[in-house]
């Protein structure tokens, strides 16, 4: 903000030489005397001296400060923010490009392409690797034409499943294949050792192109897929037939924003989230479930889960053989939960102090209230666990003992190596993001589930037009399914701080992410934290979650779980082909990098779930009566039996 202007100063001191003054009525002042060096009135530079008097503190005639003097500071000139104009322009370029920006794009590329045009020797290795490719196919062609067994020219990566069909073994399809994964070879060749591009611009060029030679892939056209020729002989073509069907019905409910096909089978509070509690708070921003006792006496110390606001909470509530709250209150737990408010454009200033404040501070305020002896079993899911983090260093930083453990599930504290998802987040793609928020208050969960599927478009895009449009086939819904489906919003304001503060600046690892004027530093938590990882997470890869175990003030055990973001933490025991890792990170210990970790700890086989209610068990204190359901003369009463209003807003 620009300084005020003092008032004009109206007194003066008396110099040797001044005439008298004679009062000027229309003025309201002084006149200026007459000087000998200009008999004609008021001299022009006394005229000027006055003026600046006005403005210049400590500009007093008579004074030593006088026109000599430097003016007071200005307060640094900050940019101007960006017009109207623009944001309205960029928003609606991003409903044609899914919220991607074009100038990052074309930043990327321009940089990979100035400096391989100024790197002979760099082309010169790409025509070799093109020359030796090309007859290296052509010999394996020629072999199979000639009836003789040879080895394939390439093999896949170990999670590129779309050749593993026994029809991509038969001529052409053989050949179909390799000379495509030969090619998708050549150009991550050509994209990536370009010397003098940055690291970011490489990655993003290797990943958009890979997305471009995937659209092409053989495996997404009935001529070159044996899999479909085969289905579409078989069955006279009824699998097309089907396709569209599948399409048009997919293209409909995507049109009138209704949610997948079979999803109408999982419904909140009726088939999934059906654990009995109660809402004994609601604010703006979330509700707060008390879940029932299911046991005869419970533990001392209450379990808080704090989802992602990205998410709906029912994640950890689904089908009753799914649920993880179900799983804590059968195990003597007094469980809370924090149901957040689907956000619209009215809640466009939404700041991550608020989730903060109204969130898990009032969270844990209500919890207080209802049982004032224990402290709190704190856990958090993805973005909710890093909030939590924040709040955990909050609370120790102010003095306030009221956590007695903390559970991070898929949680980054670190965001410097977070995976594919770091290639949408820079200083351009940021601004283009915001413009869009600008417009419309908040983050579509369109565009989220855009970004999201892309980390994976072998698994969440092709294969499932393949299967759905191609073959005709359709995969049975499930509870996990359908929840994923249940989307939300992200505020304008808290997702703009989010990706700024922790994404780009790692502002909470590195120790500049204030809370009311001052930082918070994730050292000071004296809580023992546990701290699951999931080895196929694309959204909060595994190493970056494991570098909170570079705090040495902490004391993690940390968990690798076979599994994604989502299924992985949804593992409840008796589930196939699950197995963890499981180590102990004490407070003041050595670093273990992730890599020796990974390769000394050792693999066991089921569900992580026993050994976490394990862990908590021996913390969460003796047993005793269950506590009531809220708090009413405090002012916590029962509202409306669980899952309560918000997990239902769209």
């Amino acid at each position: 903000m620009p300084r005020s202007l003092p008032a004009p100063c109206t007194c003066t001191t008396a110099r040797p030489d001044a005439g008298t003054a004679a009062p000027d009525a229309a003025a309201g002042r002084k006149s200026v005397p007459a000087s000998p060096l200009w008999p004609w009135g008021p001299a022009p530079w006394d005229a000027w001296a006055q003026a600046m008097r006005a403005v210049l503190p400590g500009a007093q005639e008579g004074g030593t400060h006088h026109l000599s003097a430097a003016p007071a500071p200005e307060p640094t000139d900050r940019p101007d923010p960006p017009t109207s104009a623009d944001r309205l322009l960029h928003a609606m370029l991003a409903r044609t490009t899914g919220g991607l920006s074009p100038a990052a794009l074309w930043l990327a590329y321009a940089d990979w392409a100035v400096h391989l045009a100024a790197s002979p020797g760099k082309v010169q290795q790409l025509a070799e690797k093109a020359g030796r490719k090309g007859v290296r196919l052509l010999g394996y062609a020629s072999q199979l034409a000639a009836g003789t067994a040879c080895p394939r020219c390439i093999e896949p990566l170990p999670q590129d499943r779309r050749f593993a069909a026994e029809g991509w073994q038969a001529p052409p399809f053989n050949v179909i294949h390799q000379a495509f994964l030969l090619n998708q070879q050549w150009w991550h060749s050509a994209m990536t050792g370009v010397s003098g591009v940055s690291a970011h611009h490489e990655r993003v060029v290797a990943f958009m192109t890979r997305q471009l030679l995937d659209t092409v892939s053989p495996v997404n056209f009935p001529a070159t897929n044996p899999e479909v020729l085969a289905a579409t002989l078989r069955e006279g073509g009824q699998n097309l037939v089907r396709g569209a069907m599948n399409f048009w019905a997919d293209w409909e409910r995507a049109l009138g924003g209704k949610p997948p096909i079979g999803a109408e089978a999982f419904r909140p509070g009726r088939e999934v989230a059906v654990t009995p509690g109660q809402v004994i708070h609601r604010n703006r921003l979330m509700e707060l479930i008390q879940y029932a006792p299911a046991t005869p006496s419970v533990h001392a110390d209450p379990v808080l889960i704090v989802p992602a606001w990205i998410m709906k909470y029912y994640i950890l509530d689904l089908s009753p053989e799914n649920s993880l709250v179900q799983n804590l209150v059968s195990a003597g737990h007094t469980v809370f939960m924090v149901s957040w408010h689907n956000p619209d454009a009215a809640d466009r200033d939404l700041g991550m102090d608020d989730y903060l404040r109204l969130g898990i501070l009032e969270a844990l305020r209500a919890i207080r209230a209802v049982v004032p002896e224990g402290r709190v079993n704190a856990v958090g899911y993805c973005l909710g666990g890093t909030l939590l983090a924040i709040a955990a260093a909050l609370l120790a930083r102010d003095g306030e003992d009221v956590l007695n453990s903390v559970t991070l599930l898929a949680a980054q504290t670190d965001f410097t190596e977070a995976g594919e998802l770091t290639l949408f987040i820079d200083d351009s793609q940021l601004a283009f993001l915001e413009d869009v928020m600008w417009d419309q208050g908040y983050l579509d969960t369109r565009q989220m589930a855009g970004a999201f599927q892309l980390l994976r478009s072998h698994d969440l895009i092709w294969s499932r037009l393949v299967r759905d449009y191609l073959l005709g086939q359709r995969a049975a819904m499930t509870d996990l399914m359908a929840w994923n489906a249940d989307a939300t919003r992200m505020p304008y304001r808290m997702h703009g701080e989010y990706l700024r503060r922790l994404f780009l600046s790692n502002d909470l690892f590195e120790g500049r992410f204030d809370v009311e004027g001052k930082p918070v530093i994730l050292g000071d938590i004296r809580a023992p934290l546990f701290v699951v990882a999931t080895e196929r997470d694309h959204v909060a890869p595994w190493r970056s979650v494991y570098k909170i175990t570079l705090h040495e003030e902490l004391d993690v055990t940390f968990l690798l779980t076979s599994g994604g973001h989502n299924a992985g933490i949804v593992s409840p025991p008796g589930h196939p082909g699950r197995h963890y890792r499981l180590g102990r990170h004490p407070a003041g210990g050595r670093y273990t990098d992730p890599e020796t970790w990974q390769a000394t700890a050792p693999v066991r086989d089921g569900s992580w779930w026993p050994a976490w209610l394990a862990w908590l068990g021996e913390r969460a204190g003796g047993l005793g009566p269950p506590p009531s359901m809220g708090a009413a003369a405090k002012g916590f009463p029962p509202l409306e039996p669980a899952p309560g209003r918000y997990v239902h807003e769209t």
